[in-house]
């Protein structure tokens, strides 16, 4: 649908470029990312595994590199569910990161950030609507239930053949008996 060509290329844009961005400029995202990462690692440390790097400038790379190959992928059309889900992934923790508005005293710094806030919101919307798009076709969840159903119905209707092929040899069997 000429729809979906139009829209994942838009949604996917700005996370492409927001990833480019933060290739290039890796330091400055990791100071801004560092007290959010900090608390978050804080808060749950002891149960992300010891192999998830928890420098800042690292993490900001392997972000980067999720929004560009998730982005792309969105956007070409290449497995769209999973790209939107890893960009929604990406998206709420950078997020809480870079816009939380409600730590801020500034009234406008306060609002732009909350702006920023309700626009990744909103991106995290379509997102979601990118998720569950399964191009017009039944969901898998969908197919497996019918299916069972189908082989439910197909395996009572081999019974009830069966039965009644048990029947008619088994009055063939009586016939055959030599009677006394």
């Amino acid at each position: 649908m000429i729809l979906r060509r139009v829209a994942r290329p838009l949604l996917a844009t700005i996370f492409v470029t927001g990833g480019i961005n933060a290739l290039r400029n890796a330091q400055g995202h990791a100071k801004a990312a560092e007290p959010f990462l900090n608390s978050a690692f804080e808060k749950v440390g002891d149960v992300v595994p010891e192999q998830v790097p928890r420098d800042p400038v690292t993490l900001v790379r392997i972000d980067a590199a999720v929004k560009i190959g998730a982005g792309l992928a969105l956007a070409s059309g290449k497995a769209p569910r999973l790209a939107a889900g890893l960009l929604l992934g990406s998206l709420v923790p950078t997020t809480l990161a870079a816009h939380s508005f409600w730590t801020i005293k500034d009234p406008g710094e306060r609002q732009k950030q909350q702006i920023q806030f309700f626009k990744n919101a909103s991106v995290a919307g379509g997102l979601l609507l990118a998720v569950s798009d399964t191009h017009g076709k039944p969901s898998a969840a969908w197919r497996a239930r019918h299916a069972a159903k189908d082989v439910g119905t197909s395996a009572g209707k081999l019974t009830r053949k069966g039965q009644k092929r048990a029947k008619k040899l088994a009055k063939r069997a009586n016939k055959a008996l030599p009677t006394s």
